[in-house]
């Protein structure tokens, strides 16, 4: 089963989103699979290093 998702709406500057775009499809991955995968390793790497916003 596939985990839940929540839609959500951001606004993005132009050249952010070119290039996410462009290493979403060298990587074949959709716009939003590419996204999610770069904020969930920021993530990880920020709890790495000891940050806990919660």
């Amino acid at each position: 089963m596939k985990p839940l998702k929540d839609n959500v709406s951001i606004t993005l500057d132009e050249d952010i989103v070119q290039k996410i775009k462009e290493y979403s499809e060298r990587d074949d991955r959709s716009f939003s699979q590419y996204i999610n995968m770069v904020l969930r390793n920021h993530i990880k790497e920020t709890e790495n290093k000891g940050f806990k916003p919660f």
